[in-house]
């Protein structure tokens, strides 16, 4: 199997690292927070857990459902066998870089993963109420990059909201 680089993305509050309330984001939307995901994952794949995006491969995870959502390309029952997938001669030539995308529990299992991995996040700097978080960043095993080619260092706001950016990367 070939190493592929996994990259998650997501966004988070505190306290705890909230990522969702009710199946939503907690906040109000953040359009350039939203360009911001929007252009890092506007890449040839990613794994996404509900709904499809434009403009990729889209291999949804499920144990519930029987077949691809609209839009999706493909569907999986595990991260396992969306990676095994990756390998078919159909997929093989055309994905170089993968994006996760949520929830709290893929997130986890990509995060114990022991392959080589990057973790973009937003850090939302204030409270919203959540009850969906994201697992606790091992930071023996996850560096904090300095920075980032394309994303940028300073404090971002919108609506009243402010935010960061931050990297972390997973070496093997």
């Amino acid at each position: 199997m070939r190493s592929l680089l996994l990259n998650s993305i997501v966004a988070v509050c505190p306290p705890g690292q909230g990522i969702g309330k009710a199946g939503s984001l907690p906040w109000p939307p953040l359009r350039n927070e939203f360009k911001h995901f929007q252009r890092l994952t506007m890449t040839p794949t990613h794994e996404e857990k509900n709904r499809p995006l434009k403009e990729r491969i889209n291999i949804v995870l499920s144990k519930e459902l029987t077949e691809p959502p609209k839009g999706a390309h493909y569907l999986s029952k595990s991260l396992d066998e969306a990676l095994s997938l990756l390998e078919t001669s159909e997929l093989k030539d055309c994905v170089d870089l993968i994006w996760i995308i949520g929830g709290s529990s893929l997130y986890k299992e990509v995060m114990d993963k022991p392959v080589q991995q990057r973790l973009f996040l937003t850090r939302i700097l204030q409270e919203f109420e959540c009850d969906t978080f994201l697992p606790e960043i091992d930071l023996n095993s996850y560096k904090l990059l300095p920075e980032f080619p394309g994303i940028p260092s300073e404090i971002q706001e919108e609506n009243g909201i402010q935010y960061k950016f931050e990297v972390y990367e997973k070496s093997l």
